[in-house]
C-alpha cells in the first residue's frame, strides 16, 4: 500500500484508501445482500443482533429439509477479507453458504464481525467470540433451539476467516462453554504470515507480498514483527495443544503461494504440538486464493465443496 497523496494518507489500491481526515474508503468487497428465501437451494435466511448495541450481527441459515424433529449440524462461519474487507451480508459469501447448507444439510451462523483499520485486533476476534458465546446461551434464538445440535458445531473461514477460526477453536479448548462441543474446524486458504520467508515463498511477488503485509499492519497499529501468535499460530505451541476440536480440516489453493504454504505450516505445526487430534490437508492444485468462492461449478470447487460436506458430515446417522 503506498503513502500519502494530495487526497490520502495511505492509497492501498486496489483495496482500500484511509483519508486524511481518517475516514477509510473501501474500493471492494462492500455490496450486500438481503436475507431471505434463496429459490434455487430453498435455504432460508435472516439476520440477528449479536450485541444489544448492534455492532455484532450475524446471518442464519437453515436447509430446506430442516426438521424440529431431527437436529443437524451447526457450521459458525467466519468470513474472509483481510480483516477489512466484506461482511456476512456479501452476496458473495450469501451464495456459497445458501449453497453449502443445502449441501451438507446443517444451520449455518455466519459472523459479522467489525472490520480494520477502524477496529483493530483483536476486535474480530473478540466479536467473534461474542457470537460463540450467543450461541452458546440457552434458548438464544428460535432456530438454533429447533435445528442445531450444539454437539456437533464446527468452525470455518475462508482467509482471515480461517485465521478466526483456528483463534476460536484454540480459545474454545482454553474457555470452554459448556453446552457447546466443537466437532471440527476447516480453514480455508487461511491468512497466516510470519517474518521469514518458507518454502516456496521465496519466489514470492514483491508486490502482493507486501499487500499482505500491510493488512496486518492496519489489523495491528504498532506491529513491530510479522513473528505474532495473532500471523503465525507455531508461535504458541501449548496454545495449539489445546485445540478444542479433536478434527482439523485445511484447504489450499495450490497457486496460492502464501496461504497454501503458510497452511502446510500450520498443520506441521498442529501435529508436533501434542494436541492428539487428526488434521488433513485438502490441496487444489493450479488454482489461485479462495477460488472456490469465485467460480463454484469449476472441477476443483465441486471437490472441494465434496470434501468440506464430508467431513461436516463424516459420522453423521
Amino acid at each position: 500500500m503506498a503513502a500519502s497523496s494530495e487526497t490520502s494518507s495511505l492509497d492501498g489500491s486496489p483495496i482500500l484508501r484511509i483519508h486524511e481526515d481518517g475516514r477509510v474508503e473501501r474500493l471492494i468487497g462492500t455490496a450486500i445482500v438481503p436475507a431471505g428465501l434463496d429459490l434455487a437451494t430453498g435455504v432460508e435466511s435472516r439476520d440477528v443482533s449479536i450485541t444489544k448495541d448492534g455492532s455484532v450481527g450475524a446471518r442464519l441459515y437453515v436447509p430446506k429439509a430442516a426438521d424440529p424433529g431431527k437436529k443437524i449440524p451447526l457450521l459458525v462461519y467466519f468470513h474472509g477479507g483481510g480483516f477489512c474487507l466484506e461482511s456476512a451480508w456479501s452476496p458473495t459469501y450469501h451464495s456459497y453458504l445458501n449453497a453449502l447448507v443445502s449441501e451438507a444439510n446443517i444451520v449455518t451462523v455466519s459472523v459479522n464481525y467489525r472490520l480494520t483499520p477502524e477496529h483493530p485486533l483483536p476486535t474480530a476476534y473478540d466479536d467473534s467470540w461474542a457470537a460463540i458465546k450467543w450461541i452458546a446461551a440457552p434458548e438464544t434464538d428460535p432456530w438454533l433451539v429447533q435445528f442445531a445440535d450444539l454437539n456437533r458445531v464446527f468452525f470455518s473461514g475462508d482467509s482471515a476467516g480461517g485465521n478466526i477460526a483456528h483463534h476460536m477453536s484454540a480459545r474454545l479448548g482454553t474457555e470452554p462453554l459448556p453446552g457447546v462441543t466443537l466437532a471440527g474446524a476447516i480453514l480455508t486458504d487461511p491468512f497466516f504470515w510470519g517474518e521469514e520467508w518458507i518454502r516456496r515463498e521465496s519466489a514470492r511477488d514483491k508486490a502482493i507480498s507486501e499487500l499482505l503485509s500491510s493488512m496486518w499492519k492496519l489489523a495491528i497499529p504498532g506491529l513491530k514483527s510479522y513473528d505474532h501468535p495473532w500471523m503465525d499460530p507455531g508461535l504458541e505451541p501449548e496454545r495449539l495443544g489445546m485445540m478444542a476440536c479433536e478434527r482439523v480440516l485445511v484447504c489450499a489453493a495450490g497457486a496460492d503461494f502464501y496461504m497454501c504454504e503458510r497452511g502446510e505450516a500450520y498443520c506441521e505445526a498442529l501435529r508436533m504440538s501434542g494436541w492428539g487430534g487428526s488434521v488433513e490437508m485438502l490441496r487444489s492444485e493450479g488454482v489461485g486464493h479462495v477460488f472456490h468462492l469465485e467460480d463454484r461449478a469449476s472441477e476443483v470447487a465441486v471437490r472441494l465443496m465434496k470434501k468440506v460436506v464430508d467431513f461436516i458430515n463424516e459420522g453423521s446417522a
